[in-house]
């Protein structure tokens, strides 16, 4: 009775604000199957300021300064998948929209949330970064399927790198100057208060900045932005980390205009599915908001999220044979413990202040202030006195003595084949020795044989930007920004472990006896001395972006552009000497000019059928790393370099029903004038410029003006057959490739010409396939939500046209060229082609299974998920690279004819069967 009066009390109302006239949204909003009211859901009129709480019947109101004409219901929750609903508001009109659902989001995206940022999105190993992180805030059903099911793949979406969309934490930009991805363990393990997300994807407006062509995530972290109350969870995986722990507490708005939000987490593990892959992080957040009236608030954010983590190798088809998935060559056994040799640290914490200025109730100006500082640490051996500690040296594959030119020696490939097997790991023990023994030589005592030292790379930088939102009527709504970043970049070589010696290391290149630093010949250095190289890089950003967005009836519309400045310097803190008048002090500062221009359109065919279109044009400058072609020896820069142009096009079909919704998307992308450097060990180089007229160095390969294309077609369909059941399906089909033959020259300090470098002309990479996860990937799966709040899903994933990624010198005219300058006088056409031709690795299906179940237990909640990977146990490679030691057409022929290959293509695997486990209590 009572809610049948209620019922009639609303109507009532309704109809008196009818009459006088005023314009008035009203409706409820409901649980899909019970109809059960929601209450305390937040409903906003998009690109407003304007919000609404449904009361405990699920109902709304809105009844004052309302936008006229097409606008968006947006509803949110925490614990309910938010939703999208179109509306027209009529002005002196009631619109009413009674029985709007929303669904309880058992699965809390938590799951694919850890997985992708303590996971791919945290592992840099591959060289083949994920984007996904960038997609899991989205309700297109395509993009959830590539951030939760093909990122363990390494699927990269329309084949694009993360450096072509933009991470923002509260509208400050943190993606890295020195190769534009943003470093996502900056704010591993703080899940719970990253949850609200902001995603534009493609070429999308964003009310924060132009962005890229793959989009912008803004995070908000503001401390009102939080519900009130609290959360406690512990995960257990063998995936990245063993155990995970977080708690996390919002006050909610408290007296005197303020609200916080703390978290702290940890994660730990010795070890994940690799071998020795050990995992030590912790987490910590703070959010701070005071609010000065109706008008003004100032929000203090501090994030420090400190980490390390054991890397885990690329391995030869000869080493997986032996070894299987999860060998890992940079381990060995030291005192009983598996110690990893190669480690990255990463411990740069954040901290920002932010103005949110409402100037009225249609125009918003958000100015911020971030400082990012810290180290960037990844360990590794030097052996410049000693042999080569690698497990996996070639030397010490049973292939070596196989390809012996005199004819195979099986004895003593049947001995290394033993004990590789019986062992096969860094013999700590006899680097130990080996230093012991030159602390106590007879002719004095010498330096390490070993150390461990660390690339560090300690950044400091500022950013300031300031954002204006104003609606200027019911269709028009413009956005701009100004923002400047500085960033000063210390880089140095570290020596963190001198491994048993008491003398120290020699800072000198032994293998060439160059001298790294110049000036102070002969040095010996200890723990936390510098070693090898001591420079800084300097950047300064300025750019600004201005963008208007027009909604009307049958058509919505934006245009968008923005303009950028940017300035590069090294500066040498050492003199190597083998640059002597060109690796000290300041190098020459370079400036590189921007500009992006963007633009689209929605025509709402019908309330179902939607066409949408995009297109846009960016030059940016090229990042840091792709600037110099030997930052850590000389000022040289990368020849010709000039500004990256991109150009992308989509256009989208759209469908959308209360029971199907579907979208079809085609695409088309290009990148001209980017450079790429390398750096590996080559064997099989002609020129005369090599120092004692030898034919292997250590390199930096470095390619000019490189073009690529992309282009495919990407698609995603779900429908809810049932009230619990729901069938999805998406799929990409692409083709990424170069686009034309890119110049190639190589520098390196054992090369006697004028600059340290040698020209190859043109490499012949036109057609070949960019490299970089499977560019043809598809979905199919079920969801089953049950009324009683557990849950129930599988997929199976399919996944082909994945390829290595190929060395450039073997396509250059190194490759036919013998040491002389001439061609091999056996050259084979017939064979080089099928020596040249690009390996591409078998198809493979995975399949994954994932479930939950959630309690209300009076004002508490009580959750738990668990996932399982890979169900089948599917062994496949995600990536793999040719190795650069065999550069001509002779060593390759001869390494293809053995038994097997000495120097075979390195590649990295995807995991086995795999698990992940939550359990949460929400207070």
């Amino acid at each position: 009775m009572q809610k049948r009066f209620l019922i009639l009390f609303f109507g009532i109302l309704s109809g008196f604000t009818t009459f006088a006239q005023q314009t008035t949204v009203t409706g409820s909003v409901k649980q899909p199957i019970s109809l059960e009211p929601i209450s305390d859901v937040t409903v906003t009129i998009e690109g407003t300021n304007i919000t609404a709480l449904t009361n405990a019947l699920g109902v709304f109101t809105f009844s004052s300064d309302l936008p006229l004409g097409e606008q968006v219901l947006r509803l949110t929750k925490e614990a309910f998948v938010p939703q999208r609903y179109p509306i027209v508001v009529n002005e002196g009109k009631t619109l009413t929209i009674n029985d709007m659902v929303m669904e309880r989001d058992l699965a809390g995206n938590d799951l694919f949330t850890i997985t992708l940022s303590d996971d791919e999105l945290n592992d840099d190993t591959t060289g083949a970064d994920n984007i996904s992180g960038l997609l899991s805030s989205s309700q297109d059903i395509f993009q959830r399927t590539a951030a939760f099911e093909f990122s363990s793949s390494f699927f990269k979406v329309r084949g694009l790198d993360s450096d072509n969309g933009s991470v923002l934490i509260n509208g400050i930009e943190m993606n890295k100057l020195y190769n534009g991805r943003p470093q996502w363990s900056n704010w591993g393990g703080l899940n719970d208060v990253m949850r609200n997300q902001e995603l534009t994807s493609g070429l999308t407006p964003s009310a924060y900045n132009f962005g890229g062509i793959l989009g912008t995530t803004n995070m908000n972290v503001r401390a009102s932005s939080y519900r009130e109350g609290g959360r406690v969870t512990y995960s257990s995986s063998n995936r990245s980390y063993t155990n995970r722990l977080m708690a996390s507490y919002a006050s909610g708005a408290l007296e005197g205009g303020w609200a916080y939000t703390i978290m702290a987490g940890r994660r730990w593990g010795q070890e994940g599915y690799q071998d020795a892959s050990l995992y030590d992080s912790n987490s910590f957040f703070a959010s701070v908001e005071k609010k000065f009236g109706d008008k003004h608030s100032l929000n203090f954010t501090s994030i420090y999220a400190p980490n390390r983590r054991g890397k885990s190798s690329p391995n030869t088809q000869e080493v997986y044979d032996l070894k299987g998935i999860k060998y890992n060559e940079y381990w060995g056994y030291l005192d009983g413990d598996k110690r990893n040799s190669r480690i990255k640290e990463v411990e740069e914490p954040i901290i920002m202040l932010n103005h949110y200025w409402d100037i009225s109730s249609k125009t918003t100006l958000n100015t911020n202030v971030g400082y990012q500082f810290g180290k960037l640490g990844n360990s590794r051996l030097d052996y410049s006195g000693g042999t080569n500690p690698s497990p996996t040296y070639y030397q010490d594959l049973p292939s070596y003595p196989l390809s012996d030119p005199d004819g195979p020696d099986t004895a003593t490939a049947y001995e290394l084949e033993q004990e590789f097997l019986n062992d096969g790991q860094i013999d700590w023990e006899y680097i130990l020795t080996a230093n012991l023994n030159n602390n106590t030589a007879e002719n004095g005592t010498s330096p390490a044989a070993y150390v461990l030292y660390e690339d560090r790379a300690d950044d400091k930088q500022l950013t300031l930007n300031s954002i204006l939102s104003s609606e200027i009527n019911e269709n028009i709504l413009i956005n701009a920004s100004l923002n400047y970043k500085k960033l000063k970049s210390e880089n140095f070589g570290e020596i963190i472990d001198l491994l048993g010696s008491t003398v120290g290391a020699l800072n000198v290149d032994s293998f060439d006896n160059f001298q790294y630093d110049n000036q102070n010949k002969d040095r010996l250095v200890g723990v936390g001395d510098k070693y090898r190289y001591n420079y800084n890089l300097f950047a300064d950003v300025l750019s600004g972006y201005a963008q208007a967005q027009f909604k009307y009836n049958k058509i919505d519309f934006f245009v968008s552009g923005s303009l950028s400045s940017t300035t590069y310097q090294r500066e040498g803190l050492w003199q190597h000497s083998n640059f002597e008048d060109n690796s000290y002090g300041k190098g020459e500062e370079l400036t590189f000019n921007g500009l992006g221009a963007k633009a689209g359109f929605t025509y709402k065919i019908t309330g179902k059928h939607l066409f949408d279109a995009n297109a846009g044009y960016i030059e940016r400058a090229p990042s840091l790393r792709n600037t110099f072609s030997n930052s850590r020896e000389n000022h040289n820069v990368v020849r010709g370099i000039e500004e990256e142009k991109v150009t992308s096009f989509d256009a989208s079909y759209i469908f959308r029903s209360p029971i199907i919704k579907a979208r079809l998307t085609g695409f088309y992308s290009t990148v001209k004038d980017a450079n790429e450097v390398g750096f590996y060990y080559a064997d099989g180089l002609s020129g005369d410029a090599i120092a004692e007229n030898e034919t292997s160095a250590f390199v930096q390969e470095v390619l000019t003006g490189i073009n690529k294309k992309n282009i495919g077609v990407e698609f995603g369909i779900e429908a809810q057959v049932t009230p619990t059941i729901k069938l999805k399906a998406a799929g990409s089909i692409g083709e990424y490739t170069y686009d034309n033959n890119p110049d190639l020259y190589l520098t390196s300090a054992g090369f006697d010409s004028e600059d340290g470098s040698i020209s190859y002309g043109q490499a012949n990479l036109k057609d070949y396939k960019v490299a970089g996860g499977p560019q043809r990937a598809g979905s199919i799966g079920f969801e089953y939500r049950d009324p009683k709040y557990w849950w129930f899903g599988a997929t199976a994933n399919f996944f082909s046209n994945a390829y290595t990624d190929v060395n450039a010198l073997t396509r250059t005219e190194n490759f036919y060229l013998d040491v002389d300058g001439l061609p091999f006088n056996d050259y084979d056409p017939e064979i080089a082609t099928e020596l040249l031709k690009q390996e591409e690795f078998d198809n493979y299906m995975v399949v994954n299974l994932v479930g939950g179940k959630s309690w209300k237990i009076d004002q508490y909640y009580i959750g738990f998920f668990a996932s399982v990977g890979n169900v089948l146990d599917k062994e496949y490679k995600t990536g793999g690279f040719e190795q650069g030691r065999n550069a001509n057409y002779r060593e390759l022929r001869d390494d293809n004819a053995n038994p097997s290959r000495v120097f075979g293509a390195k590649y990295w695997y995807g995991r086995g069967a795999n698990y992940f486990v939550n359990v949460y209590f929400r207070f």
